[in-house]
């Protein structure tokens, strides 16, 4: 069931608002987890096993730690739950990966005639990667003594498996949401917060991202002798769009989501595109990601602390397995080294003084750096990532007498494309700020909402109304709609 679904926008999520406002409080909690169970099984029952299974399994490590008497019983207690939970996502995502890669290599040493079993796929729980790496932070932090053990198997349940980020994020810290599992008021302001919050991360799916994404995906389908300069730049820009806005949108819609029900979610993403640095990408994109690969990986293995050799390396490591945690291919690990080699040189020859001063050229710089890295991350292969990257550069195998941008670019997609550009820059904040000094101003000399304030307030609920109403329209058509979260 996915937030983008008529089943989801029409039933799921209203019956259940319903429910939980009638609910006890002291009810609450199980109502939403047994809902949150449901919404996970309701694509694949079995696969909602295996999150159980992480869940107990995290639950009792906690209570373990907590009944460890020794440091070194709280070190094993910490040992045993990295293997367990390192093991589940590499048995049910990598395994097929590394069989199939063990097996190239074994044939490379030994000849063709060496023959290597063939296994069998094995399925993958969506959503693995987030409520792995979200169970395993809740340990982490209890061996740190940064959270408190959660005793209750019901609370720490919906800790993990709470719907609104369960498989696409963003990545929740136990310690951030603590005292909310236990404690949350719903507000009519509250309430009203998140529903503009979810029609907005909707709009971005439905209007934005689904729209380009057909034509990324039909023009990353075609084979290299098809491809012009003008055909993979436009392939690579839809795809830049698309990644954006469906990322940001279902992190808007958790958001959204987690409001009306009384949770407050940290923030996700930060306008990325317009950062000045790779550097500064990377604090704005997918940012609980990047906070928890800084704090369980990057700042243990010594940050940079321990020289500039060390810093560089400790980079390097963790973009690989950054890579590695967004998919089982070759093309992730190379996005992710080719993302942490562009970290390390501007560490090494870019001061934040020097990134600051590039202006607008540390703007281009850095969307042009994202951009073929998305070739990579979009690719599903690297010699289809070398020859989409050759293409962009002028050396396409394409005629374009039979394949050219013209047959994708209609007025559709060009609006679409500009609307894209629009809302991956900040003016709506600054809107917002604005009108809230405004507000401000006029309270203080006791004066009531100016006509501007007024026109802005109920021409943006104007536009949110359009902005759901066209999103139910591309539904009830069903227009493209994938879900790129399958691959994490």
């Amino acid at each position: 069931m996915l937030f983008s679904s008529p089943t989801f926008l029409f039933a799921f999520l209203p019956i259940l608002l319903g429910l939980h406002a009638l609910c006890p409080r002291r009810a609450r909690n199980a109502l939403l987890l047994v809902a949150s169970l449901f919404f996970y099984a309701w694509g694949e029952p079995r696969m909602a096993l295996v999150m159980l299974g992480s869940i107990l399994g995290n639950w009792l490590f906690g209570l373990a730690l907590e009944r460890a008497r020794s440091a070194r019983g709280r070190r094993a207690v910490v040992a045993l739950a990295t293997v367990a939970n390192l093991g589940l996502i590499g048995v049910f995502k990598y395994a097929s990966f590394l069989w199939e890669n063990l097996g190239h290599l074994a044939q490379a040493m030994g000849g063709a005639d060496v023959v290597w079993p063939v296994l069998e796929p094995i399925p993958l729980p969506i959503g693995i990667s987030f409520f792995t790496f979200q169970a395993f932070s809740y340990v982490l932090d209890l061996y740190r003594k940064q959270a408190d053990v959660q005793k209750n198997p019901l609370d720490f349940g919906l800790y993990i498996a709470l719907f609104p980020q369960l498989i696409a994020g963003p990545i929740v810290r136990y310690k951030d949401v603590d005292t909310q599992i236990r404690k949350r008021t719903i507000t009519l302001d509250g309430f009203a917060q998140g529903v503009r919050r979810f029609i907005v991360g909707l709009g971005k799916k439905m209007l934005i991202a689904n729209v380009v994404a057909e034509q990324a995906d039909k023009i990353f389908a075609l084979e290299p002798a098809q491809l012009t300069a003008g055909v993979a730049w436009l392939g690579t820009v839809c795809y830049t769009l698309q990644i954006y806005f469906d990322f940001s949108g279902y992190s808007d819609m958790a958001i959204g989501l987690g409001k009306m029900f009384g949770f407050h979610f940290l923030e996700n993403f930060n306008y990325p595109y317009i950062s000045r640095s790779v550097t500064e990408f990377w604090r704005r994109w997918h940012m609980s990601l990047s906070t928890w690969f800084r704090d369980y990986l990057y700042i243990p293995l010594g940050g940079n602390r321990r020289g500039s050799a060390r810093t560089y390396a400790n980079l390097v490591i963790v973009f690989f397995l950054c890579g590695l945690w967004h998919g089982a291919a070759w093309t992730f690990v190379v996005w992710g080294l080719y993302h942490g080699l562009f970290l390390v040189l501007e560490r090494r020859f870019l001061g934040e003084g020097s990134r600051a001063r590039l202006g607008v050229l540390g703007h281009g710089y850095t969307l042009l750096v994202a951009m073929v890295g998305w070739v990579f991350f979009r690719s599903e292969s690297l010699d289809a990532a070398l020859s989409h990257l050759a293409a962009m550069a002028g050396q396409g195998a394409g005629a374009g007498r039979v394949v050219h941008a013209g047959l994708y670019l209609d007025p559709l997609l060009w609006t679409v494309i500009l609307a894209g550009c629009l809302g991956s820059l900040p003016w709506l904040g600054a809107l917002q700020a604005w009108r809230e000094r405004t507000r401000q101003h006029r309270e203080s000399l006791g004066q009531g909402p100016g006509g501007a304030e007024f026109a802005l307030e109920w021409g943006g609920l104007a536009l949110l109304g359009v902005v759901f109403l066209l999103s139910c329209c591309m539904l009830s058509a069903g227009t493209y709609n994938p879900f790129i979260y399958f691959r994490f």
